[in-house]
């Protein structure tokens, strides 16, 4: 089930973002895995924040989506490695686009690693492609600033948009 966070998922949330940054330590990308999740802060703030549960109830996937050129951008997608490969990284996807979609958006856009597996290659897969750079609008630059100025390699990574139909 894909339902809106609350507060209280927070935790749960920032534990799921940290076990699933440990498949970065497995490509050798140790400083990604190592990252401190997004704060109970910014997680509150955001635009939207979405929570994939299990039969249970509990949390086991979280998106979290802003507007950038006042358009629909997911900021992260993470789900628990034990409950990969079900569809809920894909389940959340389509909820973002759905909730682009109510806005009025024209696409959902985002920024990942081109040579991850489970980054790009999963996204494309989704119905995402690469921007190139001079497609790239000043709000996105912003994000790809952003990212480099929090010490990511930039040049690993890609700006990727998916139509909203």
């Amino acid at each position: 089930m894909i339902r809106p966070a609350r507060a209280a998922d927070h935790r749960a949330l920032q534990e799921i973002e940290r076990r699933a940054g440990e498949r970065f330590r497995v490509i050798g990308m140790p400083e990604i895995a190592d990252d401190e999740p997004y704060a109970e802060e910014e997680l509150a703030a955001a635009e939207l924040l979405l929570v994939a549960t299990d039969d249970a109830g509990d949390a086991v996937g979280y998106a979290m989506a802003s507007l950038v050129d006042d358009h629909a951008h997911l900021d992260q997608l993470s789900v628990a490695p034990d409950q990969g490969g079900r569809g809920l990284g894909t389940a959340l996807i389509d909820a973002v686009v759905d909730w682009a979609r109510t806005r009025g958006d024209a696409e959902v856009t985002l920024t990942t690693f081109r040579d991850v597996p489970f980054n790009a290659p999963l996204y494309a897969k989704r119905g995402f492609t690469v921007l190139d750079e001079a497609q790239w609008t000043a709000g996105l630059r912003a994000v790809v600033a952003r990212e480099a100025a929090h010490g990511l390699d930039v040049t690993q990574r890609v700006v990727m948009r998916r139509p909203v139909q």
